[in-house]
């Protein structure tokens, strides 16, 4: 087909557009409707009709699909595939054989459309990437679309390098400085247009979006600026309040007036935190709690008189509850407010223990304040050190513009710690503390301090500071009185309660306890610090800011950037359920200009890495001769073990990782996976009477998929296993549950808060692998590690014991114990066994609740959350009716008599 007389010249090249699987040869070109440039698309099917027309505007893509991302091998050049979409445009797909061509007609393209951007004011959507443009840029807000780029005059006349110039000249010194960065080599930040939209790369694609490139450079600024922050902040110090008690779920009965208002000067901020806020079963298991707006309330009424203070903001997780309030003329330099929560109680996520925290800028420097609640019992500091370890690394605050940017405890300036951390002193006999507090002797008690050995042995709380001790312990104490515990439990003395810190200009003024107040049998404590905190000089800022753009402007025109890689090929070998892997490599900046790098997605998919691997950092900036580690962590969970047991997923992955104005490097993820029976369904374990480990991987894929199919067939009772004359009949319930159970029934039924106090990682490891390998007789591990990983496993079904299909039914006849005991009958086989298994064995533990302290409302709430789940489109759905429903249906079985 030859080209019409209006595509000919520099500006046009000949292809084939590919739709449905066919080829249709058509020629692409660039021209001009109502002074504005598009992609005229010339089709020999439409010869005799007009071309289509595609305008180049900011909702206009034009993506270059390289070969590599189809990760096909090819010999030869194969010339180029581009990929189109429009304003009102369906994405179109087209192949052009001569590469070099394309390349310089997709040059064009990009100069117009970064032309097109410098013409006219940002949108309105775009707007808010970074600090407004349109404000920082005035430049741009007084181009017009037919002067200041020459759009009127022959724009494809221009040298390239005559429109970088005039690019750069629209973009240089004369522009307004943003609001200063946040420091970032504590952070990570992902400029809001990088996760919708790929960056121009030379390898891999490109994309032409008028806010990509702005992205590019404002983060570089962003990113330089905040490297030499100490050219233009100033410390300032600021007094911050951090207090900290445990209620013991009680009601304020006095005036916090000698807790809160123990200094004459008032405080600048107050950071305040309360644990065992409500100790009723509905808190435990996330509700509403009144006890939330009675402490509210008795801080709000306590705080300094010769003050007016704010709330900056309040997160609670059941009794952890974190208060943060500030002087009213200091909210006006309070920015990015973030709260966020984990719960480390059972499973890792009941709220029982666990961390709330808060994360906020002010002025120019970062703050996160933390509330925990750790493990308790003496002798379990262990279970602390993990407490502490999990909060560090799930507590991740993730902004809301959705723009994926994080950040965990630790990238912040100033980090403040409090709470009831309950560790405790390793001496066992009370009398012995008892007397060496009335001598005054608490520096040799300190030495006993759990928490000063695990701090030493850097076990926990490593990079923390604590002030001097010089008061009594803070627990435990008659309520209401000053005397010691006289319980029959007579608990030993200890400083439960404490407040750490980390990081520079933090001077701490005094670190006491609060002996007046008697509500609990925890005295409160607090802390008075005096924090020097970045001001911005903003004469100093302007400068160094018009500085930079200066620089960059020049550099920019010299210099790409380029990394190099340690290595680019890992293999994990034997990934198991919940076990983490990790490998790192190094990158390096061997270019000569500051780099952006992030990992992208590939070409049709939503995340840069399958469920199960995660890099950390995912993006970042280096230096010229910089070096950086970025650790590949692999982690199958419950939402990714499933596809992996059956074989359908692999461990096997690509990650693209992309520099800004560069090339993209690939790296080649593989490994082994070790099949677990966590994730597995029902059908498939009860058909398995070896362990999970001895099947072929092809027998469990034909066993998952008969999930349904099973007939009713006679069983074999519950504990034999290996019957000769059963010859392939199901067992009854998988011998997974029935050793899990049968440990539990033998072992634990006295066990004190069994299914409320958590499994030790370690053990937890132990008793998946003894599982998957073996038929034990006996299962490694305490009695709290057996019970979580009871819990974990019918968490981990894929289908849960009651099926999705039967969900809404059971919430609709929960009211009704008679229709329920019928849903139960409409069950497979394989479920409905395991379901009455299960309610026998928790009717026969609910016997013994003096001694465990469990209740029926408890374990009616955590049972009902794994055994009645929604469906996964129902999810988010789900409501706390809903909840409430699913809690009643268990209700009727745990009431009832074991002859149901």
């Amino acid at each position: 087909m030859e080209p019409p007389a209006a595509a000919c010249g520099l500006l046009s090249v000949a292809g084939t557009e590919v739709r449905a699987g066919r080829r249709e040869p058509c020629v692409l070109s660039l021209g001009r409707r109502n002074g504005r440039y598009g992609i005229v698309i010339h089709s020999q099917k439409k010869e005799n009709s007009d071309p289509d027309y595609i305008p180049i505007n900011s909702r206009f893509k034009c993506v270059q699909e390289a070969e590599e991302t189809l990760l096909i091998d090819i010999a030869t050049n194969t010339g180029c595939k581009v990929r189109i979409q429009g304003d009102q445009t369906a994405e179109r797909l087209f192949e052009i054989p001569d590469e070099e061509r394309c390349l310089g007609f997709l040059s064009e393209v990009q100069s117009i459309q970064e032309a097109h951007l410098k013409a006219s004011l940002p949108e309105p959507k775009d707007s808010a990437s970074w600090h407004q443009v349109e404000k920082n840029l005035p430049g741009l807000s007084q181009a017009s679309s037919s002067g200041a780029l020459g759009f009127e005059d022959d724009f494809s006349a221009l040298s390239l390098e005559e429109k970088r110039n005039m690019q750069n000249h629209q973009t240089g010194s004369h522009r307004e400085p943003p609001p200063p960065p946040v420091p970032q080599n504590r952070q990570f930040h992902r400029e809001a247009t990088s996760r919708d939209q790929p960056k121009v790369t030379n390898t891999m694609r490109k994309m032409f979006l008028p806010s990509t490139q702005l992205g590019q450079r404002e983060g570089l600024i962003k990113h330089v600026l905040a490297k030499r922050e100490k050219a233009y902040v100033n410390l300032h110090n600021f007094r911050f309040f951090v207090g900290t008690w445990n209620v013991n779920g009680q009601s304020p009965d006095s005036g916090l007036e000698p807790w809160l208002v123990c200094d004459a000067e008032p405080p600048d901020f107050y950071c305040i935190g309360f644990q065992e806020l409500d100790l009723s079963t509905e808190a435990f298991f996330y509700l509403d709690s009144q006890k939330e707006q009675e402490w509210l309330t008795a801080v709000e009424k306590s705080l300094h008189p010769q003050a007016k203070y704010k709330k900056v903001q309040i997160v609670r997780l059941v009794g952890m509850m974190l208060l943060v309030f500030a002087k009213k003329d200091h909210l006006s330099n309070i920015r990015e407010i973030m709260t966020e929560s984990v719960g480390t109680g059972i499973m890792g996520k009941m709220g029982n223990k666990g961390g709330v925290a808060m994360r906020f800028v002010f002025h120019n420097t970062t703050f996160c304040i933390v509330n925990s609640h750790l493990a308790a019992h003496v002798e379990d500091f262990e279970r602390r050190n993990q407490d502490y370890k999990d909060i560090c690394a799930r507590m991740s605050f993730v902004t809301p513009d959705d723009s994926l940017t994080q950040f965990n405890i630790m990238k912040h300036d100033v980090v403040i710690w409090l709470g009831d951390l309950n560790y405790r002193l390793c001496l066992p006999d009370a009398s012995e503390v008892k007397s060496l507090i009335s001598k005054n002797e608490l520096q040799k008690l300190l030495t006993y301090d759990q928490l000063n050995i695990q701090r030493t042995q850097k076990k926990a709380f490593a990079d923390f500071t604590e002030g001097d001790i010089k008061f009594i312990p803070t627990y435990k104490y008659d309520s209401k009185t000053d005397r010691w515990d006289s319980s029959g439990k007579c608990r030993v003395p200890a400083w439960c309660d404490r407040i750490l810190w980390r990081g520079g200009n933090i001077n701490q003024l005094r670190y006491c306890s609060h002996m007046e107040l008697k509500t609990s049998d925890h005295k409160p404590v607090s802390a008075l610090f005096r924090i020097g905190v970045k001001v911005v000089d903003e004469q100093k800022y302007r400068k160094l800011f018009e500085d930079i753009v200066r620089l960059m402007d020049r550099m920019e025109n010299d210099f790409l950037p380029s990394l190099e890689l340690s290595r680019r090929e890992f293999e994990f070998e034997n990934v198991k359920f919940r076990q983490l892997q990790k490998q790192k490599f190094q990158i390096t900046n061997n270019g000569q200009v500051t780099c952006h790098f992030t990992f992208i997605p590939k070409l049709n998919d939503s995340h840069y890495c399958k469920p199960w691997l995660r890099a950390e950092p995912c993006e970042g900036y280096l230096e010229p001769d910089e070096s950086m580690d970025i650790s590949l962590d692999v982690y199958v969970s419950k939402d990714s073990v499933t596809l992996l047991n059956s074989g359908e997923d692999k461990i096997e992955d690509i990650l693209v990782l992309h520099l800004d104005r560069g090339k993209d490097y690939f790296l080649t993820i593989s490994g082994t996976y070790l099949p677990s029976c966590f994730g597995t369904s029902l059908e498939a374990l009860c058909r398995m009477r070896r362990p999970i480990r001895e099947v072929p991987v092809t027998k469990l894929i034909d066993l998952g998929e008969d999930s349904f199919l099973e007939k009713e067939k006679s069983v074999l009772p519950l504990g034999s296993l290996d019957g000769e004359d059963a010859s392939g009949m199901p067992l009854q319930v998988p011998k997974e549950i029935w050793l899990l159970v049968d440990h539990l029934f033998k072992h634990a039924c006295h066990q004190e808060d069994l299914f409320q106090t958590p499994g030790m990682q370690e053990e937890l490891e132990q008793i998946i692998d003894c599982l998957d390998t073996s038929i034990p007789e006996t299962i490694p591990g305490s009695n709290h590690s057996v019970a979580e990983a009871l819990l974990i496993f019918l968490e981990a079904l894929p289908e849960p014991v009651i099926c999705y299909e039967l969900y809404q039914r059971c919430l609709d006849w929960s009211h009704n114990s008679r229709l329920c005991r019928q849903v139960i009958f409409q069950l497979p086989r394989c479920h409905r066994s395991v379901f009455q298994y299960l309610m026998l064995f928790l009717r026969e533990l609910l016997k013994y609740s003096e001694d465990n302290n469990v209740s029926v409302a408890m374990i009616a709430a955590l049972f009902s959350s794994l055994l009645l789940r929604p469906p996964p489109n129902l999810m988010a759905k789900q409501t706390q009716q809903d909840r409430q429903r699913a809690i009643n249906f268990l209700y009727s079985f745990l009431l009832a008599g074991d002859e149901e």
